[in-house]
């Protein structure tokens, strides 16, 4: 498995839009769009830093994942994700290597990227996401 890069850091928040008052009148950083992704029942906004992104996550309803996350453990990181060169070899290798997946297939994530889940407890508590970018 060939590792890129940190691709980005997602953090659930209550209310992009809040909280995009403190990344970008504190810290300077700008979103570049705010984009709902349907499927998985959550809002993103993505906040460029050099390489890395930082994605602010709101759920667009109660019974999503990031809802759920706020409501056991509060606003917060969420995940980390990493870019991979290829996600199907990625996965594959991983679960041959005994790791616990979420997705044992990528699915289509905000801006297009390809994207997979690893499950916290193969991964030291920490929710990892693989994800392919062109």
């Amino acid at each position: 498995m060939k590792v890129k890069v940190v691709d980005h850091i997602g953090i659930a928040v209550k209310s992009i839009e809040e909280s995009l008052k403190f990344w970008e009148e504190s810290l300077g950083i700008h979103c570049h769009g705010v984009e709902e992704v349907a499927e998985q029942k959550v809002k993103t906004a993505f906040l460029p830093v050099q390489d890395t992104e930082i994605e602010l996550l709101e759920g667009t309803s109660e019974d999503s994942p990031v809802s759920k996350f706020i409501e056991k453990k509060g606003e917060g990181i969420h995940h980390v994700a990493i870019r991979v060169e290829n996600l199907e070899e990625a996965l594959a290798e991983m679960k041959a290597k005994g790791v616990r997946l979420i997705d044992e297939t990528p699915r289509i994530g905000a801006g297009g990227a390809k994207i997979a889940f690893v499950h916290p407890k193969s991964s030291g508590g920490v929710l990892l996401e693989l994800c392919e970018r062109d």
